[in-house]
C-alpha cells in the first residue's frame, strides 16, 4: 500500500488586494444575490461569469417547493453563458452568498453538482476557470475546479 497525496493551493485575499476587474466581478455576484429566489432556505447565492469576450453574465439560486427541482447560482450562470455565448469560454467565475441578515463571513465553495458542471465547462473550452469565492473575512481564489475536485470524473473515464 502507498498513500496518494493531493495538494491544493488556494490564495486568500482581502477585497482591496484584488484588481478593479475582480472587484467588479465580485460586486456583480453580490448584486445578483438580490435576485435569488430562496423562500425555503433563505440563503441567497449569486454568481457572475466573465467570458472570453469580456461580457459578464450573472445567475442566482432558484429554489422550488418540489425539492430538488431548484438550481444553484453557479449552474444557472454557466448554463446561461453556454447557451447564449456558446463560442465564449468562461475565464473567471465569482460566487457570493448571504443570509437574510448579511453576506457570509467565510467563503463557501460550490456544491458537488456545481463542481461537476464547472469541470465540464472547463473541458468544453479546454481551459481552466478561475474561481473567486466571496466572504466578508476573505476572498478565496482557486485556479481551476480541479483544485476543488481532485480525482474528478470526466469523459476520459468513459474511453
Amino acid at each position: 500500500m502507498k498513500d496518494l497525496t493531493i495538494t491544493t493551493v488556494i490564495k486568500v485575499y482581502q477585497l482591496h488586494e484584488l484588481d478593479q476587474a475582480d472587484q467588479e466581478l465580485l460586486l456583480a455576484a453580490k448584486e445578483a444575490t438580490k435576485r435569488s429566489y430562496a423562500p425555503y432556505s433563505h440563503f441567497s447565492v449569486g454568481a457572475a461569469a466573465l467570458l472570453g469576450n469580456g461580457v459578464v453574465v450573472t445567475g442566482t439560486n432558484q429554489e422550488n417547493a418540489a425539492y430538488p427541482s431548484g438550481l444553484c447560482a453557479e449552474r444557472t450562470t454557466l448554463f446561461y453563458a453556454n447557451s447564449q455565448y456558446p463560442d465564449q469560454p468562461v475565464v473567471t467565475l465569482a460566487i457570493a452568498a448571504r443570509t437574510e441578515r448579511d453576506f457570509i463571513e467565510v467563503p463557501i465553495p460550490p456544491c458537488g453538482a456545481c463542481r461537476q458542471v464547472i469541470l465540464e465547462t472547463e473541458k468544453r473550452y479546454k481551459q481552466p476557470i478561475r474561481i473567486l469565492l466571496y466572504g466578508k473575512e476573505a476572498i478565496y481564489e482557486v485556479n481551476s475546479i480541479c483544485d476543488l475536485l481532485p480525482l474528478s470524473f470526466d469523459a476520459s473515464a468513459m474511453e
